[in-house]
C-alpha cells in the first residue's frame, strides 16, 4: 500500500510516518530473487519508489477533486496548497513521510503552548466522532488502518495526566479490575489510602506487578512463578501501570 495520502493523511501527516520495510539480506539458492541478486539497499530503494508512485496516484486524484471547489472554499484552498506541496516533494523522489508541512497556525500554537508549559497535539474531530461509534475491536482495526496507535481522546487523557502530575495504578480481582488515580511520587501506603483509609492506616506490604507483565503471563499466579511480583514496603513509590495487592491489618 501507499503511505496513506487520502483524507486521513491530511489530518495525520506527522502521525503516519511509521513504515516497515522487509528486505532480503541472505543468500539461498533455493529461493530465487526477482532481480537475480541480493542487494537489500536496492530493494529498499525500489520499495520507496513504489510507495512514491502509489502516493502520487492518490494525490493526483485528490487534487483533481479538491481543485473544483478550492476557489470558493478557504478550507479546500488550504488543503489544495498542502496537496500540491506534497506532490512536488514526491516528484523529487522523496517519500511522503519526510515531508514537513508549513502550517503557521500550528507553529504559533506550539510556540504559545511552550511558553505556557502546556502540551499540543493534533486531533481530527471527524475521526474521533467515527471512533466513538465503534466497539473496541472495530476501533482497534480502524486505528490500525490509519496507522495510529491511539485515539485523540487517549492522547488527551495522557497529556492531561502528565500536566497534572498524575498516574494510575490498578487493583484486580475475580469480579473487577479498577484503575485508581494518584499523584506521581505517591508511596504505597498513600496509594492504599486512595482505596480506603483503613488500607493506609493498617498497611503492611504491597504485592506489585506491572500490568503488561501480568497480561503477558496470563495470570497473577504465573507472574508470581516467574518472579515478576515484587513485595514492597512503606517506602515504595508507586509507578504508572502498577497492579497492586495491598496487605493490611486494622
Amino acid at each position: 500500500k501507499g503511505e496513506g495520502l487520502g483524507n486521513q493523511f491530511l489530518s495525520h501527516i506527522r502521525e503516519t510516518d511509521a513504515i516497515v520495510h522487509v528486505v532480503r539480506c541472505f543468500e539461498n539458492t533455493n529461493i530465487v530473487h526477482v532481480d537475480g541478486s541480493i542487494d537489500p539497499l536496492r530493494d529498499i530503494e525500489t520499495i520507496n519508489y513504489e510507495l512514491i508512485f502509489s502516493d502520487l496516484d492518490i494525490l493526483e486524484r485528490r487534487i483533481a477533486k479538491v481543485s473544483r471547489g478550492a476557489r470558493n472554499d478557504k478550507a479546500l484552498a488550504k488543503e489544495l496548497t498542502l496537496l500540491e506541496g506534497i506532490k512536488a516533494h514526491l516528484e523529487q523522489s522523496k517519500p511522503a513521510r519526510s515531508y514537513e508541512p508549513e502550517d503557521d497556525d500550528m507553529k504559533a500554537v506550539r510556540d504559545y503552548a511552550a511558553r505556557e508549559g502546556s502540551e499540543v497535539f493534533a486531533v481530527c474531530a471527524q475521526i474521533e466522532e467515527e471512533i466513538s461509534e465503534l466497539d473496541d475491536d472495530e476501533k482497534k482495526e480502524f486505528l490500525e488502518d490509519l496507522g495510529l496507535k491511539e485515539s485523540g481522546l487517549d492522547k488527551l487523557i495522557k497529556a492531561s495526566y502528565s500536566l497534572l502530575g498524575l498516574i494510575s495504578f490498578l487493583t484486580a480481582g475475580p469480579t473487577e479490575t479498577r484503575a485508581w488515580t494518584i499523584r506521581k511520587g505517591t508511596k504505597a501506603p498513600g496509594a492504599a489510602g486512595k482505596i480506603h483509609s483503613d488500607f493506609e492506616r493498617g498497611f503492611i506490604k504491597a504485592e506489585v506487578v506491572y500490568y503488561q507483565d501480568l497480561l503477558d503471563c496470563g495470570s497473577y499466579a504465573a507472574a508470581k512463578e516467574k518472579g515478576l511480583v515484587g513485595i514492597e514496603g512503606k517506602d515504595y513509590v508507586v509507578k504508572d501501570g502498577d497492579v497492586i495487592l495491598f496487605r493490611f491489618n486494622v
